[in-house]
């Protein structure tokens, strides 16, 4: 399970960077910030150059909002490329958009090319010191002329979302709301029950067609009994049509987390319509893959043909891959590097299941193994009761003008706020959603949950523009 939710999690913040296809590439400038490398303490006291992109393309100045992008790991382009959401918004609301990238990532390395040599450069690779950044940024971008009176609403997905929520809870005088889309701030620690995440994975397959969960649930043991002999596991090799065949038992723990993170990835991208991620994907993809999945009752090698083909529609859709490669589901272009540390430090999200409520094998959660393997990889020991303690965990009630969207298809809804705890710590749940639909652009086949979501985001936004507005003019 360790080794899983170290790939795993990066599949679901790249979604923040590929999840929304905007019609035309939006203009920016491209700005350099000088930031402190360590903003709590005082014998660090370089600077690194932070990337953030600035577009007034639609700002209505003076005093027009500024839509500021809690930037997720990885090269902050690609998220001004592919959040069509804030585009639509910052038109409607005559607001600056900004886009600024977390530290370590794309081209903001506080070391430059040391950055990641050795572990006591990535010191100072946190949330913390991130939103530290954020603040800071916007104090900065506020001295624009026209802009000093500006209301700032922070919007992020993911780890996004979770920092945009954060960055309200810690410097609501800085931001004056947040939208915090498919944001698991209650993934931490015993918050939320460790198999809730797999159990929504489950049920996405469920509902997507008969006999599709129960295949996938028999095919471990298929795979377990194919593994015993020198000739099933050159059988698996050429069934699925591998690019680095498997060589010998070993392998079948890796093979294994290979198809679970590709179930689970497909849950989040089950979105209404096709859409390109690293491979082309057709509109509800589930229920394209669970139509060869119909007959759980087959024999393991025909069971087996069965999930290949299943996988294929998310590896090879169009038919132009000549092998699938297990060492890669979907992390892609996100720097997955940094993410891991992260978990292996503060970011510590504990997941189970029990292949009794859900279609996975049964895996508790070894907190043990999982420090063990952080270890290995960066001599450090992750501190999982950080995130609550500095962020609040489920006790945020004193905190004030947050929407946390969330699909009921996501698994990351597990760890998302999905009641209203406040007039203004609101729950938004969008029905056949999938992961953050609501800061994709604007689609024809959008369900009706979705539209109604972008709108009532909207509605509040333009609610805390005009408190803004009236406080600012004494009213």
């Amino acid at each position: 399970m360790a080794s899983l939710w170290l790939s795993g999690w990066g599949f679901l913040l790249v979604l923040c960077m590929l999840g929304s296809v905007v019609q035309s590439e939006p203009t920016y400038k491209t700005l350099y910030f000088d930031q402190k490398i360590d903003h709590f303490g005082f014998y660090e006291d370089s600077t690194f150059k932070q990337r953030y992109l600035v577009c007034y393309m639609h700002w209505r100045r003076p005093g027009g909002p500024i839509l500021f992008y809690t930037g997720n790991e990885g090269d902050i382009t690609l998220f001004s490329n592919n959040t069509g959401f804030m585009w639509d918004v910052a038109e409607e609301l005559g607001a600056m958009v900004v886009f600024a990238e977390h530290r370590y990532y794309g081209e903001s390395m506080p070391y430059g090319n040391l950055s990641y040599s050795d572990p006591k450069y990535l010191n100072y690779l946190t949330s913390e010191q991130a939103l530290a950044d954020f603040a800071v940024l916007i104090r900065s971008i506020k001295e624009t002329d026209g802009a000093q009176d500006s209301a700032v609403i922070a919007i992020g997905g993911s780890y996004g979302g979770m920092l945009a929520a954060w960055l309200r809870m810690k410097y609501p005088h800085v931001v004056v709301g947040a939208l915090a889309a498919s944001a698991p701030i209650w993934q931490f620690e015993d918050l939320v029950p460790c198999n809730l995440y797999y159990q929504i994975v489950t049920n996405d397959f469920k509902k997507s067609g008969t006999g599709c969960a129960e295949s996938i649930t028999k095919s471990w043991s298929a795979i377990n009994r194919m593994f015993e002999t020198d000739d099933g596991i050159r059988w698996l090799s050429g069934a699925f049509h591998l690019c680095s065949p498997l060589k010998c038992q070993d392998d079948a723990a890796a093979f294994k987390n290979w198809l679970s993170e590709t179930w689970v990835n497909l849950a989040m991208v089950d979105y209404p319509y096709p859409a390109n991620f690293l491979e082309p994907l057709p509109a509800w993809p589930i229920k394209e893959v669970c139509k060869y999945l119909r007959n759980p009752n087959r024999d393991d090698k025909e069971l087996l043909q069965n999930i290949f083909q299943a996988i294929n529609v998310y590896y090879n859709y169009t038919g132009n891959t000549p092998c699938l490669n297990t060492s890669q589901t979907a992390v892609g272009s996100l720097d997955d590097l940094g993410w891991s540390y992260q978990a292996c430090t503060e970011m510590v999200m504990p997941f189970c299941s029990d292949g009794v409520t859900d279609m996975f094998e049964p895996q508790k959660w070894n907190f043990e193994a999982f420090s063990d393997d952080c270890y290995k990889q960066w001599g450090i020991r992750p501190r999982p009761e950080w995130i609550t303690s500095m962020y609040g965990g489920k006790n945020i009630i004193a905190a004030s003008n947050i929407i946390f969207s969330n699909g009921d298809l996501d698994p990351w809804s597990a760890g998302g706020v999905k009641q209203s705890l406040s007039d203004s710590l609101i729950a938004i749940l969008i029905k056949d959603g999938a992961h953050h639909l609501d800061l994709r652009s604007n689609n024809a086949y959008d369900p009706k949950s979705v539209i109604e979501a972008r709108a009532l985001e909207v509605s509040y936004m333009k609610k805390w523009i005009k408190e803004h507005s009236q406080q600012v003019n004494g009213v």
